[in-house]
Parts: C-alpha cells; structure tokens; sequence
C-alpha cells in the first residue's frame, strides 16, 4: 500500500539526468507516443499520471486527481514530493525547466530518483509539454508553491515562487496542440478505465477523475485495498465462479516486486492480464511464461500427491488447467527491456524464473490449506482435460491434413479466381436469398461469398469440440484457411479482408454478434491483424423521379429528404431596350416541394437487385465498411460476457440502459 512516506529519500536537482534535447518530438510526434489520433492524444494523460503513479509506487503519494476543464485543458496532481526546483548543474536552470522541456530528462535513469519507474519509453511530461499549446507546472515543495508556464514547449519565464504552503506534490496543466492531433476532445469513459485499471494495479492510491467541462460536473474515485485481487473479482463479476476466495500473493526476490492474483470460473475461456511497471504487456513475456510453467506443475504435482490424477491418467496441460481462469500477474523490475513491434512483452529472462519459484511457492500452500476449492480447480481442470481430448478428436476429424485443399472448400462457398490472400475478400452474408444477390453482383476475381444458414452456435458458451460440430462454423473455418484457436496460424488466411454482411434489423444484428463473438473468442489474430470488417448496407433508398440516392443513417436520409424538396425556379424577366431586367434581385430562387418523394427501408440485403448490392456495399469505390478493432480487451470481455453469457442480469441491465437509444426496431 503506497503510504506517504517519512523517509525522505534523496531526490533533488542532482538526481535529474540529461540525455538529450526535444526538438524532435514536434516533427516526429508518432515516435514518442504512439500516433496522434485519439489514442495519442490520451497518451498525454497517461504520461503525466505515469509520473504521479511513480511517486506513489516509491510510497511518496496516496492521491491523483485528474480534471477535464473547459477548452480542453486537462489538470493532473498529486500529493507526491514535487518536482525538484533547485538550479541543475548541467543546464543551469531550474530542475522543473530541464524536466519539462529537456527529452529523456527525469528521475528515473540513475537509479537514485526511484527505484521502479512506469514510463514505458520514457519521454515523460517533457513530450507532453512539446505537443501541447500552453503547458502550467505548479510544485508544491519547501514550503513554497513554484510555477511556470510554457508554449508549445519553451518557457515563457523562469520558475518562481508564487506563494507559501504546507503541503507537497506537483500538478501539471496542459492544452494538446490542436495542430498535432487529429482531436483534441478527451473522452470520459476512456480515462475513467484507465485510471480503474491504475488504481488497481497500485493498492491504496486514491485516484479521483473529475470532468468539468460542462455545468453539471461528473467526478469518480477509485480506491482498492485488495489491488489485483480486486481486480480479479471485478473481471468475475459476472461470472460463476469455482472457489470464491481470490488466490493473491505479493513478494519481492531480487529487487523484483512480483504480485498475481486468480480465480476460476465456470468459462471455457481463460482471462490473463499481465503487467509490468504497471505497463500492460499484451504480448506477455517472462513473467507470464513463468506463471504458465509454475501453473501447470504445481496442479499436476497436487493432483498426484492427492491422487486425484491416477498412475494411468494423463498430465493436464497448460490449455487444460486455464480453461475459465482469471488472473492477473503485475511484476515491478528496476530496468524493464520491453520487445516486440509495439513494446508490449517484456524481455528479462531473470523475471521468469522468479514468478515461477514465487508463485508455485505459494500456490502450492493455498492449495494445502485451501481444499475445497483445491478440488474445485482441479475437477475444472479434469473436465477441461476430458473436453480437450474430445475436441482434438473432432479438429483433427475437420482440419486433418489436406483439408484446406482445392475440392475439400465448402460447397456453399463461391470462392474468387485470385489465389492473392492481400487482395481476396470474403464476404459472410446472411441467408441464400441474399447470397444469390451478393453472388450476382461480386467481382468474381477477388470477391469470394459464403452463405450462412440461420443463426450460428453462441461459443461464448460452447467448448471446441461443440464449434467444430456446428456446420456454418466449421465451413467458415476452413474456408478462412487459418486453423482456430490456439492453433490458428493467421500467415494462411486465405483472405486479408473477411467482411461480415448482414441485414439492418435485429436478426441481422444478433447474427453480427454471434460471429463478432466467434471472431474474438476463436479467431483473435483475424481482428487484431486488421483482417475483420463489417460491411454497411444503405438503410434507405430515396427516390423522386428519376434521381435516387442512398443514406446509410437517419441524418443522411433527412439531408437527402431536403434536398430533394428544394427545386429550382426561373425568375421571371424582363426585356427593355436589350437591356433585361429582373422582377427581384435573384438569378433564380427555390421553391419547397415536399411532394414525390419515395422512401424505401431496406430491411433486408436480398431486398436490393445484384446491381444495388454491388452499388451500395461491395464496390470498393462506393461502400462503407467498418474495421473491427479491439481498443480494450477487458471491456471487451465484459461486453460479450454481457451479451453472450449465461448470467441474465448484466444482459438485463444492458438493455435497460441502452433501450432508449433504439430505433428502427422491427417487430
């Protein structure tokens, strides 16, 4: 629990290291956070609020607050030491200047500031301050409050001194450059799950976001003494869980902090969330193959001392003994290396080797002291087992060898001439009527159409063997090319767009759904390699005469509605001497018609002609589609769990609060 503490560790100007300038940030903006859409534009957030979690993790702060002001604006603080303000003997100003406008500038690189640092590149409030219009740094330290202000990165006046008091901390004030970003406008429910997450990564801090950007003000605290564990229960929430008491262990080995938290439940799904620095690391890494070995052998060698597992009996494997299991593993390291294309698996070896002997140590004791819910796990385990040897018996049935192979492609299938992945689509339409229609109006050299019948198998609650049984999924399967599961092997996708077109109605919506939620629990690669779209089919056809148009929502049916009710008329003229002279001081002038307009709802895609298919959905140059992306994957979890689980409440509540947003409901 991060404490104030009384210790007062040595931290002052001369803890400050200098690597280099920032002048680049501002050309190379995508370098040091990311990309300046919206998700750059919050990483600003994250940065400064890194550096307030920084203090608390060394347990010199307990509190953050964050604020949405008006004009965008955002205000960060905390009631950590403060930022040093003392001259820097490097740079010769004030330690707050070469911390704000110096890259690479901080606490954090001689080891002597913190002991564990979150800022995954490092950059810090310096590359806020460069991509930011106006920047305020206010320090609350030796009794004195010390500000300055800057723009777009420089200094408009040197730090001074503004006032006296007695408490300590830093806030930071800062307006992105509109310039920059292709937004500047924060979105609350974004940082309201970042900061949940903060908050419980770090157990004690209070974490209050407060969102003044309208009259009526909107503000949250977080607050969690269990830490990870409560998080765990909160990723539960919804759930039939196995055992109620929530596995947790906290404990440091060589200057590794290592905590996990878990709990299973009655999915077949496993949830693992892995952190380091508390940096989400969705690669995993080290720490994660260390609890993954330590996981399996500590409930194979439990389940023989118990002999549960008999002489004959096969060994659970690591897809058995996670089937329905939630957890979550945070490591502290003092230098983390972070690999991979994005920075999200962390590579110290040494890591693994200590949550191995650190978590098995521990769990191995709960399951002693603990075993009711030991034969809990265990029993999910077997059963995941059992499930697992009859599920390969019926993949290897569907996906043998050659199965993928010329004539092998399923029947339904109308398969294009390209045998180029990057350029084939595969479109998955609702119902033979309009597959006929799709089928007719395709480009056959890259468009490839499978018909599904009716509505698919919910997976969310179905194991592997049920899915491969289930004819509509297993054509999809082996007509993507790629495998499933833990054994998809996305390089043979036989498509690089796989587009879900469905019908604008609720069956449409529920199909749409079903695969969206067969996509992520089965196929994950198809979506986060940008390969999964969702095709957007006109919802009107307005017509007057012989002019017709499309709208593909409410707003461009009433845009087109008014345009189409405004028709031009001749002024009326006249001539004199060969002069001509106008009755009014217009060319012409618009008359309102609001008669002779055709509205036509398409509920069905098998409603259009091949030609209003092609027109309006297909062709590349015309069409709407939508990339499916995963900007969260706990929330998403959460949604499908509510939409496709077996617990009623949360689907329950999900309409309540959504019912009143509903239109076009066919009934």
């Amino acid at each position: 629990m991060p404490k104030k503490s009384d210790n007062k560790q040595k931290y002052g100007a001369e803890q400050i290291t200098v690597l280099e300038g920032l002048d680049p940030v501002r050309k190379r903006p995508g370098m040091y956070i990311g990309s300046t859409s919206v998700d750059g534009l919050h990483h600003l957030i994250w940065e400064v609020v890194d550096n307030s979690i920084d203090e608390a993790m060394a347990g010199h702060c307990d509190h953050i607050t964050v604020e949405l002001l008006p004009d965008n604006l955002v205000k960060v603080s905390d009631n950590g030491r403060g930022i040093p303000v003392d001259i820097h003997k490097t740079t010769k100003t004030s330690a707050l200047e070469t911390v704000m406008t110096t890259l690479h500038a901080g606490g954090k690189f001689d080891g002597d500031g913190y002991k564990v640092s979150g800022g995954l590149h490092g950059v810090g409030v310096s590359v806020v301050n460069a991509l930011s219009v106006y920047t305020k740094a206010e320090i609350f330290r030796d009794g004195k409050i010390w500000m300055q202000e800057y723009k777009r990165g420089k200094p408009k006046a040197k730090t001074k001194a503004i006032g006296k008091t007695k408490k300590t901390g830093t806030s930071i004030t800062f307006q992105a450059d509109p310039s920059i970003f292709d937004t500047i406008e924060f979105h609350w429910k974004k940082i309201l799950n970042r900061l949940r997450q903060q908050a419980y990564l770090t157990k004690g801090i209070k974490i209050t976001i407060v969102d003044k950007r309208e009259k009526e003000q909107i503000s949250y605290e977080f607050y969690f003494e269990g830490g990870i564990a409560s998080y765990v229960k909160h990723l539960n929430q919804h759930k039939d869980v196995k055992h109620e008491t929530v596995f947790y262990i906290e404990k440091e080995q060589d200057d590794v902090n290592v905590e996990v938290a878990l709990q299973y439940n009655n999915d077949y799904q496993e949830e693992v969330f892995t952190f380091a620095n508390n940096i989400h690391t969705p690669e995993g890494g080290m720490h994660l193959a260390g609890f993954k070995t330590a996981l399996t052998r500590t409930l194979n060698s439990y389940a023989r001392k118990k002999n549960i597992l008999k002489e004959k009996d096969q060994n659970l494997t690591g897809d058995d003994v996670r089937e329905g299991l939630t957890t979550v593993i945070s490591v502290k390291v003092r230098e983390p290396q972070f690999e991979g294309q994005t920075k999200s698996k962390l590579g110290n070896a040494e890591v693994k080797s200590i949550v191995d002997n650190i978590f098995s140590k521990y769990f191995e004791i709960f399951l002693e002291e603990s075993p009711k819910q030991a034969e809990a796990i265990i029993g999910k385990c077997i059963i995941a087992s059992r499930a697992r040897m009859a599920a390969r018996a019926a993949r290897d049935s569907v996906l043998r060898k050659g199965a993928l192979d010329g004539m092998t492609l399923p029947g339904k299938l109308a398969d294009c001439s390209s045998r180029s992945a990057e350029k084939s689509e595969l479109y998955i339409v609702e119902g033979d009527s309009a597959g006929g229609s799709a089928k007719q109006g395709r480009d056959r050299d890259y468009q490839a159409i499978l018909p599904l019948r009716g509505k698919i198998l919910n997976v969310e609650r179905a194991r592997l063997d049920k899915i491969l049984a289930n004819n509509e999924l297993k054509n999809l399967v082996i007509a993507m090319g790629t495998n499933i599961g833990d054994q998809m092997e996305i390089e043979k996708l036989r498509y690089h767009k796989i587009i879900i077109m469905t019908d604008a109605d609720v069956d449409g919506s529920h199909i749409r759904t079903l695969l969206l939620t067969f996509f992520y629990r089965y196929l994950k690669p198809s979506i986060t390699g940008g390969y999964l779209y969702i095709a957007q089919p006109p919802l009107y056809k307005i017509q007057k005469g012989k002019r017709s148009e499309y709208a593909y929502n409410e707003e461009e049916k009433e845009k087109i509605i008014k345009e189409f009710e405004k028709v031009k008329k001749p002024s009326s003229t006249k001539t004199t001497g060969g002069e001509t002279k106008k009755d009014d001081e217009t060319d012409e002038e618009e008359e309102i018609k609001t008669t002779g307009i055709n509205i036509q709802r398409y509920k069905g895609l098998g409603e259009m002609n091949p030609d209003q298919l092609w027109e309006t959905t297909m062709d590349p140059v015309t069409r709407f589609m939508k990339r499916v992306t995963i900007e969260s994957a706990e929330e998403a979890n959460e949604i499908f769990d509510a939409l496709m689980g077996a617990d009623v409440a949360p689907r329950k509540h999900f309409i309540q609060t959504h019912a009143q947003y509903v239109k076009n409901l066919d009934v």
